[in-house]
């Protein structure tokens, strides 16, 4: 069966780096807020093009802290979208702040510039952007300009487009903070869980070290409210730090397999993404198809793994139900109608090729 990803090409690929790095930090015997984390941060805050990186347990910590240190609070109000499977969501919810949803665009399955200004227009607290996919969201800086104007913050979230890039600019250096999952199966993704926000102000800096690590402005002196423990530890930063320089050509790897996909699926029944440059760093390659099941089920039948990124709009899930939120058709016409093939950057020209003939010979 061809999988969605196989990360054990992956760390074959790498484990000699990985070993290494495996010794190195226990020949340290510091394991938690160490040097590694330390090197990691700073490398990985360069790379985005801001200030400061800090880290912290995934991908979720990361958003829900992201808002805290924005000064956002219980019963305020957060825009973010529906269609990317609830993380950005389940923050909002444990932060006890309540999320305004924005619809995508059909296209591109990002917010738009028009729902953007909807929510700022609403008066909502902050504004959280998704990059989905592993596309950046088109107009990310006039959002920011905008957001900026009326004194709004905005996140960007990056867990599904690392190294994504506007104009030379990569994604994570438009907002006041972004935030990125470094889960195993991410662009740059550990050998576990593990997330990072970075951010261009100190004071959100501060705010975000102190909130990753209960709130302590010094050891066992809590005066940041609303801290938890959530820290990258030693090994998942050293681990980052092996992938992080390959993370590029990992991207562009990616980027070839979704061009191939773009030129050879023919089928007039499968809607396939298209301008994958720069701004694309294909984290999933995701078609549309009315008859999805049926697709779904005549590649299991060709031995190619397929998933639905994602099935639910947020809006719609149960611990929603009964709640007034504005009308999202196109959110809810794809979730019908998404689908994901295999894509990463350890495929081959076979596999991909197989992918092809089996959604081309596909009739609903």
């Amino acid at each position: 069966m061809q999988k969605i990803n196989n990360l054990a090409i992956r760390l074959a690929r790498y484990r000699p780096l990985l070993e290494e790095a495996t010794q190195r930090v226990l020949a340290s015997g510091w394991l938690v807020l160490g040097p590694e984390t330390a090197a990691f941060e700073k490398e990985f805050a360069a790379y985005v093009g801001v200030d400061f990186a800090v880290g912290v347990a995934n991908g979720s910590d990361a958003i829900e802290l992201a808002l805290r240190a924005l000064g956002v609070e219980p019963g305020d109000v957060v825009a973010t979208v529906a269609n990317a499977g609830m993380y950005t969501c389940g923050s909002i919810l444990h932060l006890g702040a309540q999320p305004f949803f924005m619809d995508v665009d059909l296209q591109t399955q990002c917010a738009s510039i028009a729902e953007v200004e909807a929510a700022l227009h609403s008066g909502v607290r902050a504004v959280v952007v998704t990059h989905l996919y592993g596309r950046a969201v088109p107009g990310i800086e006039l959002m920011a300009k905008l957001c900026a104007d009326r004194g709004v913050p905005l996140i960007e979230d990056c867990a599904q487009a690392h190294g994504a890039c506007v104009d030379g600019r990569r994604v994570g250096a438009f907002g006041d903070a972004a935030c990125f999952s470094f889960y195993p199966t991410k662009n740059l993704g550990g050998l576990g869980d593990g997330g990072a926000v970075v951010c261009r102000d100190q004071k959100t800096e501060l705010a975000l070290r102190q909130l990753r690590q209960y709130g302590w402005s010094q050891k066992y002196k809590v005066t940041c409210p609303g801290g938890r423990n959530s820290r990258l530890d030693e090994l998942q930063s050293a681990y980052l730090r092996v992938f992080l320089p390959h993370l590029d050509r990992d991207n562009a790897s990616r980027r070839h397999w979704g061009h191939c996909y773009e030129r050879g699926l023919k089928n007039p029944w499968v809607k396939v993404p298209t301008d994958l440059g720069e701004n694309h760093v294909v984290h999933l390659f995701v078609v549309l198809v009315e008859a999805r099941e049926s697709l779904a089920a005549h590649l299991h039948q060709c031995g190619v793994a397929t998933d639905v990124h994602y099935p639910i709009p947020d809006h719609q899930q149960p611990i929603l139900a009964g709640n007034t939120v504005r009308a999202l058709p196109c959110t809810e016409l794809l979730a019908k109608q998404v689908l994901t093939l295999p894509c990463y950057p350890e495929m081959t020209e076979q596999e991909v090729a197989h992918v092809v003939e089996s959604v081309n010979s596909w009739r609903p």
